[in-house]
């Protein structure tokens, strides 16, 4: 029998942790402390669901909505945004993941303008199943960096940024392994900046990242020159699976010889081999027909270029196609 959940109070945390554990495409994205994370948050609005066969639990959907304040762009960019994609056990059926999916279509339908769910895995085998729920799949790209070991990191880093770190450490620039509240302030500062200048997509607010640091979810690793916070990136990770590289930036090209943004990963990539994390994962690199500036700079990581996609449901094509003008509008200003 096949029995269909939306309400955490239904998950006990025992099952969901084991079902974590045992799938192949687990992330920390799928978890429940992720859940209770996203639900501490003022701006987001959190849902899971929940498939079970014969009374065992054999997939979780769970995210995030996502909207801006004005209420212009509120009408236009409602997003249902699942990151890291579906957890679903290896031997979910057919018939269990397609009820799981239009479940979780109809629901979401209500408040979100399209669905996204962000893979870090291989759905492959799943493709014909979401395509057959309203899911078109899109390509995109990502890097897997191996760090089961240290000299593995050294090995596949290339020579440039390899250079990059000598010289920066030569010339006065230190890594920040322990930072203060006052230190994540600077790095959002960075972060913000970046964001309004180059990405020209929304940056969720600063209490994201406090309460990330403060509940000690988030993993900083930040960078340090003359005094001054210049870079750095967030980690989250998923214990003996991967460390995910949600956030990084740096004040590039400010100081001679002096590379922020390259120490800031390398640090989150030195982090993951101490800390028992095999893989490195940079949470995307683009799409493959569009030039990407920060994918040449991922790949000389050593990492793994994989492509895993995303699966897309437009909820409200009108609504849809005017967020996706307005976003182009705004790259271009």
């Amino acid at each position: 029998m096949i029995t269909l959940k939306d309400n955490i109070k239904d998950i006990e945390f025992g099952n969901w942790n084991e079902l974590i554990f045992n799938s192949s495409n687990s992330t920390f994205f799928q978890t429940p402390q992720c859940f209770r994370f996203y639900k501490s948050l003022s701006f987001m609005k959190p849902f899971v669901f929940s498939v079970f066969e014969d009374g065992i639990i054999k997939g979780v959907i769970a995210g995030y909505i996502q909207q801006e304040k004005n209420r212009l762009k509120h009408f236009v960019t409602r997003r249902a945004i699942i990151p890291g994609g579906a957890l679903l056990a290896d031997d979910i059926s057919g018939e269990a993941l397609t009820k799981l999916l239009l479940k979780c279509r109809s629901e979401l339908k209500k408040n979100a303008i399209y669905i996204e769910f962000r893979n870090f895995n291989d759905y492959s085998a799943h493709k014909e199943i979401f395509a057959k729920c309203g899911f078109a799949y899109n390509e995109h790209l990502n890097f897997h960096i191996d760090t089961s070991s240290e000299d593995v990191i050294q090995e596949n880093l290339g020579k440039s940024r390899k250079r990059d770190i000598k010289t920066s450490l030569r010339d006065g620039a230190e890594f920040v392994e322990n930072p203060s509240l006052d230190d994540v302030r600077s790095f959002y500062g960075i972060l913000r900046e970046l964001y309004t200048t180059k990405v020209k997509t929304p940056l969720f607010p600063y209490e994201f990242f406090e309460k990330l640091f403060t509940s000690g979810i988030g993993i900083y690793r930040l960078v340090r020159f003359n005094g001054e916070i210049i870079g750095g990136t967030l980690c989250v990770g998923l214990k003996n699976r991967a460390l995910y590289e949600w956030f990084a930036c740096g004040r590039d090209g400010e100081f001679k010889n002096i590379f922020p943004s390259t120490m800031a990963t390398f640090a989150g990539m030195e982090y993951g081999t101490r800390n028992g994390y095999p893989l490195f994962d940079m949470m995307g690199a683009g799409r493959p027909d569009e030039g990407y500036g920060v994918r040449e700079f991922k790949a000389k990581f050593g990492g793994k270029l994989v492509e895993h996609g995303r699966f897309v449901c437009v909820c409200h094509p009108l609504q849809y196609g005017i967020g996706k003008l307005g976003v182009r509008f705004l790259k271009r200003k």
